[in-house]
């Protein structure tokens, strides 16, 4: 048996093993936490473009706003 090289007679290359290993475990987590959240405000960001048109179509509907005025803003809140 070759005394330093193992993974379990605590020697450096065990170490530095597990100090990597540790690095990328906690690197998924933070790059999945941000995943998360830029998922999920990209979502909020739609719902609230959705509740945006659904007025705008409400007005038009109610007459408070005409064609002209109605197609300019949903060109406004539908172009990216």
């Amino acid at each position: 048996m070759m005394w330093g090289y193992g993974y379990g007679d605590g020697s450096w290359v065990g170490w530095l093993v597990m100090g990597i290993v540790m690095l990328v475990f906690w690197g998924m987590v933070v790059a999945g936490v941000i995943f998360l959240v830029r998922y999920l405000g990209h979502g909020r960001d739609q719902r609230a473009g959705g509740d945006a048109l659904r007025i705008l179509d409400e007005r038009f509907a109610r007459g408070e706003i005409d064609a002209d005025e109605y197609g300019r803003r949903r060109q406004l809140l539908t172009s990216p």
